[in-house]
């Protein structure tokens, strides 16, 4: 996805994050679909936001806004940081309208300047015979601080196509992972269960051909949305011509009468995002529901067929895949990060 990348590495302190080194301009980094966000680092050896001031470091920074601003125009600008409110982040906001013109508006600014305290590198800190009796690991070299200017206006993850938002909708950057884990092949019927407003069946779209898809289910305005979503992406005019159906997701009758026919035959690969939290459904239904959707993806797919399903009911979905050991056999389960959530992918394979 990014030629000529090079010293791709993990974020010291950090499980969600990777660095690496780009030369040259930044907009290739605008077609990454499972990245949420991507950030331009400056990292500054200084004790204190207060010393970001100094011509040296001030140009760094305004360095890194003009390569945001290359990959994508902006007017305003806003601070992500402890303090931001502070006379020094003021100065710091007042030097940079004088350098950009960028206007600061500290609640709805397009560009994002996040700050934070360096990650301290474990192989920055002396050992322990080096240091002085009584000081702890950790505390001998300062970490310095990260400024971090995001590329674009707007997160990689806040797709163009979302034109129906809907309550409960999965991250797309999320959903971009789960085509993925559940592989990318033009022959294959997708069936997308509990649809919500399309983003697990845009995203697979996107990532690839197939040879059929349909949406389900049993909210009308669920599926108004997704058919809003699908014909801003340009994907119901083009094969494979995705069918939206209302039905329910757990009936596993019902649903192998209502989809094979539009699939053209039971399906290959099966998405699912069940509801969660108190928007859609209860906690309390959760079993009932993963069970259902277990035995309804069975009925109308295939043997050999792949499940990927993405749900915040960990214990309820690892329970359910215990008990349907004899539908499908478990083959990984990811966790992903989704504004402080860990929901978990799961992918099955039908027995």
């Amino acid at each position: 996805m990014l030629p000529g990348v090079r010293g791709v590495r993990d974020v010291p302190g950090r499980d969600d994050a990777l660095a690496l080194t780009l030369p040259g301009p930044l907009a290739a980094v605008t077609g990454l679909r499972t990245a949420v966000a991507a950030w331009v680092v400056v990292h500054l050896d200084v004790p204190r936001p207060k010393s970001f001031t100094s011509p040296e470091h001030m140009g760094r920074i305004v360095d890194a806004v003009y390569a945001s601003l290359r990959v994508a125009g902006s007017s305003t600008f806003r601070f992500e940081a402890a303090g931001a409110d502070s006379a020094v982040f003021a100065r710091l906001a007042g030097m940079l309208h004088e350098a950009t013109g960028l206007q600061h508006d500290p609640d709805e600014g397009d560009l994002v300047v996040r700050v934070r305290r360096g990650a301290r590198s474990a192989a920055a800190r002396p050992a322990a015979a080096a240091r002085p009796a009584g000081r702890a690991a950790g505390h001998d070299v300062d970490p310095g601080w990260d400024v971090l200017v995001r590329v674009g206006p707007r997160p990689l993850s806040a797709r163009t196509w979302r034109v129906a938002d809907f309550p409960g909708a999965a991250n797309a950057t999320i959903a971009a992972a789960v085509a993925r884990l559940a592989g990318v092949r033009a022959e294959d019927r997708v069936l997308n269960l509990m649809a919500g407003s399309g983003t697990l069946l845009v995203e697979r779209l996107l990532a690839g051909p197939a040879a059929a898809a349909v949406g389900v289910d049993l909210d009308p305005a669920a599926l108004d949305a997704a058919r809003a979503n699908l014909e801003a992406a340009r994907l119901l005019a083009r094969p494979p011509r995705p069918v939206l159906l209302r039905a329910d997701a757990t009936d596993a009758d019902a649903l192998a009468a209502a989809v094979l026919g539009p699939l053209g035959g039971p399906a290959d690969v099966v998405l699912a995002d069940p509801p969660w939290g108190t928007l859609h459904g209860s906690h309390a239904d959760a079993p009932r529901l993963h069970a259902g959707l277990l035995r309804a993806a069975h009925a109308a797919s295939a043997r050999g067929a792949r499940l990927v399903v993405l749900t915040h009911e960990v214990k309820v979905m690892e329970r359910v895949v215990r008990d349907a050991s004899d539908l499908w056999l478990p083959r990984s389960a990811t966790r992903v990060f989704a504004k402080g959530h860990h929901p978990r992918i799961h992918v099955l394979d039908r027995r």
